[in-house]
Parts: C-alpha cells; sequence; structure tokens
C-alpha cells in the first residue's frame, strides 16, 4: 500500500518569522517591469514617426484654415490612437493575468497547524505540503514523498512529468530536469503523487524568478518599417522646411508680402507631405495588431505586425511547451489481441475490450491529475458511454506507487 507522507511532529516556520523573512526579503512574486497605463501607451504611440507627420499634416490643414481636411485627418488620429490603447491595454491585463499564475496558493505548516495562504506570502524555510494537482509556489527541497511527480515543462521543455525522491539539508543544489531529484520547482505543477517539501528560494531566487530577471534586460528593437519611416520624416520634414523658407523669403523680398509669403509656403508644405501614406500604414499596423489580438496572440505593440507579416519561414524546437502536454489512447491489447483506435474512427472497438478499459478506469484516481489515468478515464468515458461498465459510484480502497 502506498505510505502517504507524515506530517506528524512538523512545525514549521512561527508566523512572526514568516513576517520577518517576508520583510527582509520581498514577497514571492515574479520580477515585472511596471505595467503601462493609458497615458504611457498613449505617449508612446505619439512618438512614432509616422503618427506625428500625420498630426503634422493636420495642422499644416489647419493653419491654411482648411478645416475639412484638418478634421478629417486629426479624427483619422484619433481613431488609429483608439485602437491602438484598447489593443495594448488588452495585452497588458493579458500579461498580468500570466504573471499572477505565477504566484499560486499554497498549503503550508505554521505554527504546526497547516494553513492555505497565498502563494507571494510564502517565504524561505516554509514547509509546504504537495498533492496531485497543486502548483509548486517556490523553490524547495522534498522532505518526504510517495510517487510524487511533477510537470516541469515551464521551466525545462519537456512534456514528460518527472520523478522526485526525498532529500536532506545535504543535498547539492541542482538545474530543473531529470528523474530522482530532490528538488521542485516554483511554477511546476504536481500531475502525480504527494508530498512534503521546504521552499528554498522564492521570488527572484527560485528557476523561474531567474529567467524573470534576466527578461527584464531585454529592449525592444526599432523595426525595418520605422526605421524607414523615421528616415523618410526626417528627410521630407529637411526638405519641406527648406523649400518653405526658400519660398517665403523669395516672396517676401520680390513682393514685399510677407504674410502672402507665409501662406504661400504652407501651400507648398502642404502639397509636399505625403497625407495619404501616414494614414495607411498607421491604420493597417493598428488594424493588424486588433485582428492578432482577437485570435488570442499577444502583440504589446503595433509596429511587431510588420514582423509577422514579414516571416515567411518559422524555425521552432518541438518541445513541451509547443504541445498540449496531453496524452490520448491509441491502441487495445487484450489476450493476444491489438486494436488500433484509429480504425475505429466510426464503429467502437470490439466488446472484447470492454474489460480492459473497465479495470483501466478503476486503477486510477477518481479525478486523476496524472496524463495518463486521464488519457484512459476521458478515452473510457466515451467507450463505456451506456455500458454497464462504468461505476459512478465506486470508492479507491487502496493506492500502489
Amino acid at each position: 500500500m502506498n505510505r502517504k507522507p507524515d506530517i506528524h511532529g512538523l512545525i514549521g516556520l512561527t508566523t512572526r518569522e514568516a513576517e520577518r523573512i517576508l520583510g527582509e526579503e520581498g514577497p514571492n512574486e515574479l520580477p515585472s517591469s511596471k505595467q503601462r497605463g493609458s497615458l504611457r501607451i498613449a505617449l508612446d504611440v505619439m512618438r512614432e514617426p509616422m503618427f506625428l507627420l500625420l498630426v503634422a499634416c493636420g495642422a499644416i490643414y489647419l493653419m491654411v484654415g482648411d478645416m475639412q481636411e484638418a478634421l478629417m485627418l486629426l479624427a483619422f488620429v484619433f481613431f488609429v490612437m483608439g485602437i491602438t490603447l484598447y489593443q495594448e491595454q488588452k495585452t497588458e491585463r493579458a500579461l498580468e493575468a500570466l504573471r499572477d499564475l505565477s504566484s499560486p496558493r499554497a498549503m503550508v505548516i505554521r505554527d504546526g497547524t497547516q494553513q492555505r495562504i497565498a502563494g507571494r506570502d510564502v517565504v524561505r524555510g516554509d514547509i509546504i505540503l504537495l498533492a496531485e494537482g497543486d502548483r509548486v509556489s517556490a523553490d524547495a527541497l522534498v522532505l518526504d514523498c510517495s510517487s510524487l511527480s511533477t510537470d516541469e515543462s515551464l521551466l525545462t521543455g519537456e512534456s514528460v512529468a518527472v520523478r522526485k525522491v526525498c532529500g536532506d539539508a545535504s543535498s547539492p543544489a541542482v538545474q530543473p530536469g531529470g528523474d530522482d531529484l530532490p528538488f521542485v520547482f516554483s511554477g511546476t505543477l504536481v500531475v502525480r503523487g504527494q508530498g512534503i517539501a521546504r521552499a528554498i528560494a522564492t521570488g527572484q531566487q527560485s528557476a523561474i524568478g531567474k529567467i524573470g530577471k534576466a527578461l527584464q534586460t531585454v529592449t525592444g528593437e526599432v523595426t525595418l518599417l520605422q526605421r524607414e519611416t523615421g528616415r523618410l520624416v526626417r528627410v521630407l520634414a529637411i526638405a519641406v522646411l527648406g523649400l518653405c523658407t526658400l519660398l517665403i523669403l523669395i516672396y517676401g523680398i520680390t513682393r514685399g508680402a510677407w504674410l502672402d509669403g507665409v501662406l504661400a509656403g504652407l501651400t507648398l508644405a502642404m502639397a509636399i507631405m505625403p497625407n495619404e501614406l501616414p494614414v495607411v500604414l498607421t491604420i493597417f499596423l493598428a488594424l493588424g495588431a486588433w485582428r492578432l489580438s482577437r485570435a488570442n496572440v499577444l502583440a504589446r505593440s503595433a509596429p511587431v505586425v510588420e514582423t509577422l507579416g514579414s516571416a515567411t519561414v518559422l524555425c521552432v524546437d518541438k518541445t513541451g511547451t509547443l504541445t498540449l502536454n496531453r496524452m490520448t489512447v491509441t491502441a487495445l491489447h487484450s489476450d493476444g489481441i491489438l486494436c488500433n483506435i484509429g480504425e475505429f474512427r466510426k464503429d467502437p472497438p470490439p466488446d472484447t475490450f470492454h474489460d480492459l478499459v473497465e479495470f483501466s478506469i478503476l486503477a486510477s484516481q477518481r479525478d486523476p491529475f496524472d496524463p495518463m489515468e486521464r488519457a484512459i478515464k476521458e478515452f473510457g468515458e466515451a467507450y463505456l458511454a451506456h455500458t454497464e461498465h462504468l461505476h459512478g459510484d465506486w470508492r479507491l480502497e487502496k493506492e500502489y506507487p
């Protein structure tokens, strides 16, 4: 019979000790950059060269008194800003939700009693109780366990769960990945068994926290389109200002009508400035980012649409992070008979396999987290539907590793 980890005699930290460590080391949260507000996003949008060109065109129309053209261009300005604000705020909320996933609730022993606390309140030295379906809240040393396995694909990319063993204070620190290690890591998922562990690293000191800290140093690069439009805006600005100044000086010196010269210069600027180009580029990028957000793709800035649109080949490493991390029943074998499930897409497999599937379900947890047991249960519920081989009232008598 499978032995459950013994929690008797474990006292854990006292509430006062936990508060002191929390004050010294900070909450158990991933490092993250400051969330951008609406004003910050709007300022980032207004610094785009195409946006500045659009505003400049509208301002010129206002100066020459063409109110209709000016209002039309400024309407495009607010339209683009509205789409960009909506799309980027949605992305920020999604990123914040993903960050919250890294700080799950945890069952710990404090003052000799079991307590369910917020993951951000877990501190180094806490005794953490682990069970199937729990997300590990901190890097921890396994003190006692029973058939404990965790899914570490978040850190290693490998979808297969890894076994854990008991360790002690002399166990050397190791990196995530591999079977029979006495450590569990923050953000990973317990898929089988139970365990007791002592937290040894939280927040930025955990394995996932170090990854988040490294990501903070990554800076965004200017896209090719942004470089080209920036160069275009600079060239146009210099050319327009030079020609306008020259026209104003010639008009004023030869005719003495400086005001008419200024109006003539503005008219020339209005004719030279490419009004349609900034409208087309900014609207298409904003609409592209909006369409990506509807497909649940996080585009934190509109210019990223250009990069995605320019990609012709996507090279990826086929790891667990790119799979559903699920298992499915593909074949049944009983009494020398092999049955491939793919051969029975329309009709179910023969009745001779009923007992095999029934006993496979009874040999699993009632509400399993193990990928293999979940696959057996899902297949069995579909295959044995409306038969006497499904038992809704069965109970688990013994559990073996």
